[in-house]
């Protein structure tokens, strides 16, 4: 009965994160993996946003409820892969205190869309592509996204009709992709922007100085857009690099996606170098 049970639980659980994967959700698998006799059960713990849910159970409430809590701190720190001890983060539980359990990220694979086929949005196509994302470049202009110009299999290619229609069907909810406006004018950039200000993308990025991206900002503005998500809009793209060729200019957008992604500070990491004055110096 406890097998039949446990393949049940199991087959749940597979089923669970196909549909997690496919929605473009996120969730955390927790499965014992020392001190306990039933070692390899598992908890599936999803976060929509507005609720989470769960499906399995590590065999007790009071374990489940601290391993449920404990997920919501391992999404937030970015970690793929992570191995705790209970007593690390549930102290009082000191009759499982010696228990290990695996916690995993549950995430489809990186989605970086980008709009605009010129010669950044070719560069950071390619550049995505080497670093593992599934890239989806678009453009208006059918001769600018062809097999001829990108043979690499993870660079899915997007002829658009219509900016916002062709932008929109890619980026979906949002979950779990970043998105990269390198179009080649205003009316361009304002169309893709409008078409995805309001869902849910780990990130948004839009090239153009400090002018140029303010006027298609203020005019997303004036039209409704509310101001909290035109404040996660990075603009300019970007981190500060000196960047001045396109692939130059890709590396520093793939850099600021990485830093959003991982919760990076995008800053020298020998910097401690200079402000750290070593001992015995005036």
């Amino acid at each position: 009965m406890q097998s039949r049970r446990n393949k049940a639980r199991s087959t749940l659980i597979s089923e669970t994160i196909s549909r997690i994967i496919k929605e473009g959700s996120i969730a955390a698998l927790a499965t014992l993996i020392e001190g306990a006799t039933d070692v390899g059960t598992k908890l599936l713990i999803e976060d929509s946003g507005s609720q989470t849910t769960t499906v399995g159970s590590l065999g007790f409430e009071a374990l489940d409820e601290a391993v449920i809590q404990h997920a919501a701190i391992f999404l937030d720190s970015r970690e793929e892969t992570r191995v705790f001890q209970l007593k690390e983060f549930a102290p009082a539980l000191t009759e499982y205190s010696d228990i290990q359990i695996l916690f995993e990220r549950i995430q489809r694979e990186p989605r970086l869309v980008i709009c605009g086929a010129g010669h950044v949005g070719a560069s950071l196509a390619k550049l995505a592509s080497q670093m593992g994302y599934h890239a989806t470049l678009i453009d208006d202009r059918a001769e600018f996204v062809t097999r001829q110009r990108f043979s690499e299999p993870g660079i899915e290619l997007v002829s658009a009709d219509n900016w916002a229609d062709a932008v929109r069907a890619a980026v979906g909810n949002g979950h779990g992709v970043c998105v990269a406006i390198v179009t080649r004018g205003h009316s361009e950039d304002e169309q893709c922007l409008r078409a995805i200000i309001t869902t849910e993308a780990d990130y948004i990025g839009l090239i153009g100085s400090k002018r140029r991206t303010n006027i298609v900002l203020q005019r997303l503005r004036e039209n409704g857009a509310e101001e909290e998500k035109l404040q996660k809009v990075h603009a300019p793209i970007g981190l500060d690099i000196g960047a001045v060729t396109p692939e130059e200019v890709a590396l520093a957008i793939m850099a600021e996606i990485v830093s959003v992604r991982r919760g990076g500070k995008g800053g020298s990491l020998s910097e401690w170098r200079r402000t750290d004055k070593p001992r015995g110096t005036a």
